[in-house]
């Protein structure tokens, strides 16, 4: 790459850095287009939606109050069946991840860790609306879905300024008005409620379709009306981006459509129709192409987001396959006879036998048996050397995370600065791991470091 180009590139990643912590520096109201998963996604694509307000924090997960320097403000969503309740705020960070600071969000994650990480928070917090059960187990409902959706789903996010008069109104009208649920998917749905936020902030910005949905007011639908207005009000600042799905064992969410949009794009339910009744296939097939649904891609000049609140470009296809064909050459021999897939269900698996708990920071561990021991090993961030036999395991963990993380898809799953930062994890894994790992040649590490500081970057 050349000096010219390399100076382009970082002069724009600049402006970009600068614009987005503009964009965060302010009180704002987010809509969060979230991808379908799981069972729910594979009979209705059309996912979730809630409505993330920067300058307004959760009391409770009832009250809201205006949010005191430094905190990161809530997200507010309804949810069917959670105690009753029409709607429930929850902090940014546990909303997302479950935990309460960037530094213990896991790094790769199975649905045996993301069910006690939810449990805990919800056995410390959220008890007023999903209380124990009699013998103190945990209960059931959707109450689940209020924290750790970046563990199930990918998110879109459209975030509106707003100011502190506009949010001080909303937090004095939503904690005097009525809090019961009236759920209903066909009028009272969680986009209904997504709608009613934002219309609070801007009367009028977003509304449902008659034809794209058959009047079923849609997250997706959501998502379109507010960029549309986003470009009639253009004095307004705005900035969308993405919240990568954590890398795990899970299977990754869907893309998100709107009624009409779902139904003709799934085989499942067009081709009985066409078969059928041809004339209502075809009607479906003229109301789909005949509007914006097919049209509207909601990660288009999406940035991508991090716990930090830092809001970069996504990695370019070329950096992209260029740390692919580095990692490759990184990983153990007998890892590279196997598909990436095989290894994140291999260390899957592992982590699945063992037992999940915390650390005396509070941070996820995992109790494994190493050799004839039994120890903790951390699979967060802050603490994932705590251990000395930590660093094998920390490589295989680092290495699935890295591969999922430069896989290619949709929607943006990394930043150029995040593959990087995990790189140095990596880097620092193998030096430290035991004796076995340790014997591994070191020569593709020093070649791969020599190559990205030729152009202009760190390993």
């Amino acid at each position: 790459m050349s000096r010219l180009a390399q100076f382009r590139r970082s002069l724009g990643a600049i402006c970009v850095l600068v614009l987005a912590s503009t964009c965060l520096a302010n009180a704002s109201a987010t809509l969060l287009l979230e991808e379908p998963y799981g069972k729910l996604g594979f009979f209705t694509a059309t996912g979730h939606a809630a409505v993330y307000l920067s300058g307004v924090c959760a009391e409770t997960p009832l009250v809201l109050r205006a949010c005191a320097p430094g905190e990161l403000g809530a997200v507010i969503s309804r949810y069917d069946g959670v105690g009753g309740y029409d709607w429930v705020a929850i902090p940014l960070i546990p909303y997302l991840y479950a935990v309460e600071k960037p530094e213990d969000i896991p790094l790769f994650v199975d649905p045996k860790m993301v069910a006690f990480l939810r449990d805990q928070y919800r056995r410390q917090y959220l008890q007023e609306v999903a209380p124990d059960l009699a013998a103190g187990g945990t209960p059931g409902g959707n109450w689940y879905e209020l924290v750790g959706s970046a563990y199930d789903r990918a998110s879109y996010a459209f975030e509106l300024e707003t100011s502190a008069a506009q949010d001080q109104a909303f937090i004095q009208a939503y904690n005097a008005a009525p809090n019961r649920s009236h759920f209903r998917t066909v009028s009272r749905n969680c986009a209904d409620f997504a709608k009613d936020v934002i219309n609070f902030y801007y009367p009028k910005a977003l509304h449902r379709s008659v034809v794209a949905d058959v009047g079923i007011t849609t997250p997706k639908q959501m998502a379109k009306t507010m960029v549309r207005y986003s470009l009639h009000h253009p004095r307004l600042t705005f900035s969308r981006y993405v919240i990568p799905q954590v890398p795990g064992s899970a299977a990754r969410s869907a893309a998100v459509h709107g009624v009409v949009e779902s139904f003709f794009t799934s085989k499942k339910y067009i081709v009985p129709s066409a078969v059928v009744s041809p004339v209502f296939a075809g009607c479906v097939g003229a109301v789909y192409v005949g509007t914006e649904a097919k049209r509207f891609d909601p990660s288009r000049n999406a940035l991508v987001y991090n716990a930090e609140r830092s809001l970069e470009p996504p990695i370019g296809t070329e950096d992209r396959r260029s740390y692919e064909l580095e990692l490759n050459h990184l990983v153990a021999p007998e890892v590279l006879k196997m598909s990436s897939t095989h290894v994140e269900k291999t260390l899957a698996r592992m982590m699945n036998n063992a037992a999940p708990g915390f650390d005396s920071d509070g941070r996820l561990v995992l109790r494994m048996r190493v050799g004839k021991e039994e120890v903790d090993l951390g699979v967060a961030q802050g603490n994932i050397f705590s251990a000395e036999s930590s660093g094998q395991f920390a490589q295989q963990l680092l290495e699935a995370r890295l591969q999922e993380e430069l896989r290619r898809g949709n929607p943006p799953k990394v930043s150029e600065s995040d593959v990087e930062k995990d790189w140095t994890l990596l880097q620092r894994a193998m030096d430290t791991s035991d004796n076995q790992v340790a014997t591994r040649d070191a020569r593709p590490l020093q070649a791969a470091s020599q190559r990205w500081i030729h152009r202009g970057n760190r390993p």
